[in-house]
C-alpha cells in the first residue's frame, strides 16, 4: 500500500514479476499490481538472470516497473540491448547500490531510480531513497523510513547518535517479524526491548549507519562476519564451519572478494592429507545451497 500510494501505481502500470518467491522483494511484485489495478507480467524461468532476455520483456511487454539487485543491474547496464529502455521506475534493493551504477544508469536509461532498503526480518522494504538524476550522493542513502516504520541509529549503550557519527541500525514498527523460527536464542539476541518505547521492540540489523543533517540514514557496511552476494545473505562463518567439517582442511577461511565488479566466495584452505581437487566443492555440496559453495578455492601451507 506505501509503494502504491507513494509512487502513484495505478491501472496503467505493467509490473514485471522476475523475483524468485523464494525472495521476499517478490512479494511486493506479486501484489502489487493486483492492488493497484495494474497488469502483472510474468517472466519466464530464469529470465532474471538474462540481461538480453530482461530488455526483452521491457520492449515487448511495455513494462512500466521492475526491480534488480545492485549487481543484476550492473550486467543489464552493460548490455547493449538495454540503451535507450524508458521503464517509468526501476528498483533496487538486496545489495548496497552505488554511486557509479546510479550514474550509469542514468546514461543508459530514461527512467526513474529508487533505492530500497530492507531485511527480510522487517519484509519487504524499510526506508527509500529517490537516486534521481541530479542526485550527487556518494554513498547513496539508504533514505528515509516507509509508513509505520522508524529508522534508528544507536550507539553501543542504545543511546541516539548525533547526525554525521557512526552507529548501529535498529528498525521499529509493525513491520518487524515475531522473530525466528525455532531460534528462540537469536531472537532474543536480535529482536530486543525499544529503551524508548515501553512495550515496542526494535530490531538489530547488524548494519553499521550514520544520519545525515537531513535525516536520511547512510549504510555503512556489516559490524559482524555477515556479506551479501546477489541479494542474498551469507554467514561466511557458516561456511568455513562447513568446510572443517568434511575434514578436508585443518585451517579453512572465508572471504567475499570482489574482483572485477563482482563479489563471488573464495575459501582459503590449509589441506589435511584427505584433500584433493574438487573434493571440497563435492563435500560442501551435501550441506549447503549453491549459493553458499565458494566459487574458488586457494590451497595455502599455513594461513598467514
Amino acid at each position: 500500500l506505501w509503494m502504491r500510494d507513494h509512487y502513484g501505481f495505478d491501472a496503467t502500470d505493467r509490473i514485471l514479476q522476475k523475483t524468485p518467491a523464494t525472495f521476499d522483494v517478490s512479494v511486493w511484485e506479486f501484489f502489487l499490481p493486483l492492488i493497484a489495478g495494474a497488469r502483472l507480467v510474468m517472466a519466464p524461468p530464469g529470465a532474471h538472470r538474462d540481461p538480453t532476455a530482461i530488455a526483452g520483456l521491457i520492449r515487448d511487454h511495455a513494462i512500466t516497473t521492475l526491480h534488480f539487485v545492485p549487481s543484476m543491474l550492473s550486467a543489464f547496464l552493460a548490455a547493449p540491448q538495454a540503451k535507450g529502455l524508458s521503464p517509468r521506475r526501476v528498483f533496487c534493493s538486496g545489495e548496497e547500490l552505488t554511486a557509479d551504477q546510479r550514474d550509469r544508469f542514468h546514461r543508459t536509461l530514461t527512467a526513474e531510480l529508487h533505492n530500497l532498503y530492507g531485511p527480510t526480518e522487517a519484509a519487504v522494504d524499510v526506508s527509500f531513497w529517490p537516486a534521481t538524476p541530479d542526485d550527487t550522493a556518494n554513498p547513496l542513502p539508504i533514505g528515509f523510513p516507509v509508513w509505520n516504520t522508524r529508522l534508528e541509529v544507536l550507539d553501543t549503550a542504545m543511546r541516539p547518535v548525533p547526525p554525521g557519527l557512526p552507529g548501529h541500525l535498529y528498525l521499529g514498527g509493525i513491520q518487524l517479524a515475531r522473530g525466528y523460527l525455532g531460534r528462540p536464542d537469536l531472537t532474543a539476541e536480535r529482536f530486543i526491548p525499544d529503551p524508548a518505547r515501553p512495550g515496542e521492540r526494535l530490531y538489530a540489523a547488524g548494519d553499521l549507519a550514520r544520519l545525515r543533517h537531513d535525516g536520511a540514514v547512510v549504510y555503512l557496511g556489516r559490524s559482524d562476519h555477515q556479506v551479501k552476494i546477489r541479494g542474498l545473505r551469507i554467514e561466511l562463518g557458516e561456511i568455513e564451519a562447513a568446510i572443517m567439517a568434511t575434514g578436508l582442511a585443518a585451517e579453512a577461511v572465508v572471504i567475499a572478494r570482489e574482483d572485477g565488479g563482482e563479489k563471488r566466495l573464495v575459501a582459503y584452505v590449509v589441506p589435511t592429507d584427505a584433500h584433493g581437487p574438487g573434493l571440497l566443492s563435492q563435500a560442501l555440496s551435501a550441506s549447503l545451497p549453491a549459493y553458499m559453495i565458494p566459487a574458488a578455492e586457494v590451497v595455502l601451507d599455513a594461513m598467514p
